[in-house]
C-alpha cells in the first residue's frame, strides 16, 4: 500500500543519514581524540532531523466522522452516571479504524466503528489492548488529533428567555462550526487536488463553497487570527491558528470593499462561531480589492503543523476537508443582522474552555512580564 511504501522509504532514507553520520562521528574519533568526539556530538545534535510528521492522507468518510462522534458523545453521558460505563474517545476510535485498514474507511468501517465502540463503553476491553500490537495506531492517532482535537469537548451554550434573560448550559459535544452561517444556501463537491493555473499550475488545496456575496462567513474552530489582508491568489483572506498551534484555517475570497468582522484584526481571539467575514470572489490579481473570481464562493482550507518549518514552503501539510465540511454542515451557527449596518453577529454564544485558558495564559505571561521589568 501507499502509505507503507512511504513509512519504508522515509525509514530508510534517516536509517541512511544517521549511518553516515555515525561513520563520520567515529572516524573523527579515531582522528581527533576524544576533544574532537565532544566537539562532532554538537554538530550531530544541530543537523540530526527532528521527528515529526510530514504528510497526511486525511481520509476518513463523512459517515465514520458521523458514527464516531455519535459514540463519543453518547458513552460520555452514560459514563457520566454509571461507572459501569467507559467513555469512548472519538479520535481514539477513528485511529484504530484508521490503522486496521491503512488509512482508508471502508463502507465496513462503519459497523466495525459502532461494534468496537460498544466493546470499550461495556469495558470488556480497552483501547490500549486493542491497538498494543497496532504499529502505526501511533501515527494515526497523532495525525487525526492533529486534525481534529479542538472539536469535541465541554463548553457552556448561551440560553435566551423570552424575557431577555441569559442563562448558561453546560455541554458536551461538538463546539466546532460549519465555515457557512445558517440558513445561507451554497453548493459543493469535493474539488481537493484539482487544478489551478493562475499564477503558476498548482493543485487546489481546499474546498469551494459557492454562495451568495455576503454570506456571513463563521470560524470553524476557536483560535487566534494570525493573517488578514490581501494576497494576490486569495484575495481578502483570513488566517486562524488553533490554540495548541497544530491547525491554521484558511478563509479566503472574501467580500469586496468588506470582507472582515468589525474589529477583527491580526491577533484577535476568535470563538468558534463567530462571524468573522463575509463571502466574495476577490484574488488573482496583485492589485487590491480586485474581484478577478468568476464564481462567488468561500475557499477554506486547513493546514496541518506538526513543526513551524512546515507553515510555509516545500513541506506544507493541506487535507482534503470536504468530509469534514459535511459533517461541520450538521452544527451551523445563526447569524443576524446588525440594522443599519452590513455587520452579521452569531445569535448563540458559548464559552469555550480554550478560550478561557488561552486568555488566562496571555494574562499570566503579560503579568509576569511586567513584573519583570
Amino acid at each position: 500500500m501507499q502509505y507503507l511504501k512511504k513509512i519504508r522509504c522515509a525509514v530508510l532514507i534517516e536509517t541512511i543519514l544517521f549511518s553516515a553520520v555515525g561513520i563520520l562521528w567515529g572516524l573523527q574519533i579515531v582522528k581527533g581524540g576524544l576533544g574532537a568526539r565532544q566537539e562532532q556530538a554538537v554538530e550531530v545534535e544541530v543537523f540530526a532531523e527532528k521527528e515529526y510528521i510530514k504528510w497526511v492522507d486525511f481520509n476518513i468518510s463523512y459517515e465514520a466522522l458521523c458514527e464516531a462522534y455519535k459514540w463519543d458523545v453518547e458513552s460520555w453521558k452514560e459514563a457520566a452516571g454509571s461507572k459501569d460505563c467507559e467513555h469512548v474517545d472519538w479520535i481514539e476510535l477513528l485511529a484504530y479504524i484508521g490503522a486496521r485498514h491503512g488509512g482508508e474507511f471502508p463502507s465496513k468501517a462503519t459497523a466495525e466503528l459502532t461494534k468496537t465502540a460498544k466493546k470499550l463503553m461495556r469495558k470488556e476491553c480497552t483501547i490500549a489492548e486493542l491497538t498494543k500490537d497496532m504499529e502505526y495506531y501511533a501515527y494515526y492517532l497523532e495525525a487525526y488529533e492533529a486534525v481534529l482535537g479542538g472539536y469535541v469537548g465541554e463548553y457552556e451554550m448561551q440560553n435566551t428567555a423570552e424575557d431577555g434573560s441569559v442563562s448558561w448550559e453546560k455541554c458536551y459535544g461538538l463546539k466546532a462550526y460549519s465555515p457557512v452561517a445558517k440558513g445561507f444556501e451554497y453548493s459543493d463537491y469535493d474539488d481537493f487536488g484539482a487544478s489551478r493555473s493562475y499564477g503558476y499550475a498548482r493543485p487546489h488545496l481546499g474546498h469551494d463553497m459557492m454562495g451568495l456575496v455576503g454570506t456571513p462567513i463563521i470560524a470553524v474552530e476557536s483560535g487566534v487570527v494570525e493573517a488578514l489582508g490581501w494576497n494576490q491568489y486569495g484575495g481578502w483572506r483570513i488566517g486562524i491558528r488553533s490554540f495548541d498551534g497544530k491547525r491554521y484555517y484558511y478563509y479566503a475570497h472574501l467580500r469586496q470593499n468588506y470582507p472582515y468582522a468589525e474589529g477583527l484584526e491580526e491577533g484577535s481571539v476568535v470563538t468558534a462561531g463567530d462571524v468573522i467575514g463575509y463571502m466574495g470572489h476577490t484574488g488573482y490579481s496583485k492589485k487590491e480589492n480586485v474581484n478577478n473570481i468568476k464564481v462567488v464562493h468561500l475557499h477554506w482550507g486547513l493546514q496541518l503543523i506538526f513543526d513551524e518549518s512546515q507553515k510555509e514552503g516545500n513541506n506544507e501539510i493541506w487535507i482534503d476537508v470536504y468530509s469534514l465540511t459535511r459533517f461541520l454542515s450538521k452544527h451551523a451557527q445563526e447569524a443576524v443582522k446588525v440594522e443599519g449596518t452590513k455587520e452579521w453577529r452569531r445569535r448563540t454564544g458559548i464559552i469555550d474552555p480554550a478560550v478561557t485558558a488561552y486568555e488566562a495564559g496571555r494574562e499570566g505571561k503579560t503579568g509576569e512580564k511586567m513584573q519583570k521589568q
